[in-house]
């Protein structure tokens, strides 16, 4: 068993230690989507299209997916092919066919089997994203009462948003209508990333247990007034400079071309 801690192995035995705590169990699987997978296929890929190799455990199917190549190497033991994506890619790629995932057997800690209704239910909670609204914001306030776990989450999901937008702000806000809540205001954000910001910050509330649409996203130039409010107020996350980009290379590496099932 390689000696090496995860970040899925803090999450797993967090959720194994608190077996009735939900927001325990959100962090797994949030920590579940967000990371790199490398899925065990039955032969090379084909262009775009790959085949897992598919084991029949306890009465269901699953594939063989490791949180580090490392891992996949010691537990087959030989050279094999597959393909590494994130989990959420590869969730939504098995949905609705009862397909599991069989999680780092024998070689960690956070080895475990998630049955195919659990990918069902991981790829419906990701689907509950942000909705579009009109209210106007009035003032910026100092960011109050939210849950520490939300500020974590927030700070968790921007770091691995590199390069989608220079910086965010936290802060408060009052409506004109009246109603009080929080925002989040994204800072010179690349042209096209704005959904996935938004799907961020939806599933930083949604996987720590907070009601989506608690929250206002706003995406601003540095040159707008508001964005020099909220540096007065608000909370400030610094996204990461990307690192050079990978060449193309094995499916599910480009997020924008996912390898397809055969």
């Amino acid at each position: 068993m390689t000696d090496t801690v995860t970040d899925l192995d803090t999450a797993h035995a967090a959720m194994n230690a608190a077996p009735d705590d939900d927001a325990a169990r959100l962090r797994f699987y949030e920590r579940l989507a967000d990371t790199e997978l490398f899925l065990l296929l039955a032969g090379e890929p084909e262009g775009d299209q790959i085949t897992p190799e598919l084991f029949d455990i306890e009465d269901q199917q699953f594939v063989l997916v490791f949180d580090r190549e490392e891992r996949l190497s010691e537990f087959v033991g030989r050279t094999v092919p597959y393909a590494g994506l994130p989990g959420r890619g590869l969730a939504q790629m098995l949905a609705g066919q009862g397909i599991g995932l069989a999680l780092n057997l024998q070689v960690a800690p956070s080895a475990m089997l998630i049955p195919g209704e659990g990918v069902d239910w991981l790829v419906d909670t990701l689907a509950h994203g942000p909705e579009q609204g009109e209210a106007r914001i009035m003032e910026f306030t100092p960011p109050t009462g939210l849950p520490e776990a939300v500020v974590t989450g927030l700070d968790r999901k921007l770091a691995i948003a590199a390069g989608l937008a220079k910086l965010a702000y936290l802060a408060g806000a009052e409506h004109e209508n009246g109603m009080k809540g929080h925002v989040l205001a994204f800072v010179d954000a690349v042209d096209g990333a704005e959904q996935s910001l938004a799907n961020a910050a939806s599933e930083a509330l949604t996987f720590s247990g907070i009601e989506a649409g608690a929250m206002d996203v706003l995406f601003l130039k540095a040159s707008d007034p508001a964005a020099a409010l909220l540096a007065k107020v608000g909370l400030r996350f610094d996204l990461p400079v990307p690192e050079k980009p990978q060449a193309p290379g094995a499916p599910g590496m480009d997020p924008d071309k996912p390898p397809k099932l055969r």
